[in-house]
């Protein structure tokens, strides 16, 4: 029996968000690494570029073994490309994601083992150190991921402590947007604090009585009506959707080999639900809970109601309940994304 998702809602809302949400500190940031390293341990999947049997003779060189180059017939080796994020305030001994994308003609790093490799920044210096097995990509072998892959040894030096001023950066330009986050942070504080330069920079003065943390805190959780986007994230290999509770979807019909979803307006008579428009052509199962709201759904069909916005958060637990799988999910979500029917930035991650 094909399944039918039925998500009805009233009207569109306007919501909140943080300054946080919607901006970046300046000079707080993530910095960008990248080394190369050597791959071993591989059955037979590696290749036998020069450049890898090079790598190879430098690594034994170190250990006091002298071979030639062209004598090593391996095919149990490779060379890779490390990179990772440092993020902002690291400390020695955090642990940071991997990426490792194979530069010769393996055919799959999937299980090697990652020799240790230095990470370094734009300006030379080593930051981190990495090592660990490889997890590859499901659908391109030739690239992968360690967890936890790499330790940080170098610290960048950045103190908030002694600054009297903090700048906003946008994520997004827009004139009305700066101009808002100006006049809340003012009206927060009590004073003119803050200045918009321009649609994306917002320039703020710290008050004497109060530390840089506390400021930065209270700025951060001042909320305002914007918008621009959210953002939700997928991580294709461990198979998890990460998205905020308040990311509406807009009225869409989507037929699909296993279910239908469609999501709709429909009208109130006295505070209640016209029942002809909602149950119209639905088989209704048991009651469920979905949130806080009482809905009534079954294993075939799904039908939420909800007097707010359907948000991203609803269609998930709705599908879950329908024993969808997880791929299906993230499919629909996808669609949706090219429909324009959610106004969030998708990000993929693999």
């Amino acid at each position: 029996m094909k399944k039918i998702l039925l998500i009805l809602f009233l009207h569109l809302s306007i919501y909140s968000q943080t300054i946080k949400d919607i901006s970046n500190i300046v000079g707080i940031r993530e910095n960008q690494l990248i080394g190369h390293g050597l791959v071993v341990g591989l059955p037979g999947t590696g290749d036998k570029s020069q450049f890898t049997m090079q790598s190879l003779q430098n690594l034994l060189r170190n250990s006091y073994i002298k071979i030639p180059a062209s004598s090593i017939k391996s095919k149990n080796i490779a060379t890779v490309m490390v990179t990772a994020l440092l993020p902002p305030f690291a400390r020695q001994g955090d642990k940071l994601k991997l990426k490792i994308s194979s530069i010769g003609d393996a055919k799959s790093i999937d299980g090697g083992q990652l020799l240790l490799t230095q990470l370094k920044g734009v300006d030379g210096n080593v930051y981190a150190l990495a090592q660990g097995t490889i997890l590859a990509n499901n659908d391109i072998q030739t690239s992968g991921f360690i967890y936890d892959g790499a330790i940080v040894e170098k610290e960048l030096t950045y103190s908030l402590k002694d600054e009297k001023f903090i700048t906003l950066s946008l994520l997004k330009q827009d004139a009305k947007t700066a101009a808002l986050c100006e006049e809340k942070i003012n009206q927060k504080f009590g004073k003119k604090l803050a200045v918009a330069y321009d649609t994306r920079t917002i320039e703020i003065a710290k008050p004497e009585n109060m530390s840089m943390i506390r400021f930065i805190s209270e700025i951060e959780s001042i909320k305002l009506e914007s918008n621009i986007k959210k953002k939700i994230v997928i991580d294709t290999t461990k198979e998890i959707i990460i998205a905020g509770l308040d990311i509406v979807i807009k009225p869409v019909t989507i037929s699909k080999k296993d279910f239908t979803l469609r999501i709709k307006k429909t009208l109130l008579n006295e505070d209640k639900w016209n029942d002809d428009k909602v149950n119209t052509g639905l088989d209704i199962g048991d009651d469920v809970k979905i949130g806080k709201e009482a809905v009534q759904v079954n294993l075939s069909n799904a039908l939420i109601n909800t007097k707010k916005e359907p948000t991203i958060s609803d269609l998930v637990r709705s599908m879950k309940i329908m024993k969808l799988s997880i791929t299906e999910i993230i499919d629909t979500i996808k669609l949706l994304d090219s429909l324009g029917a959610i106004d969030a930035e998708l990000e993929i991650v693999r």
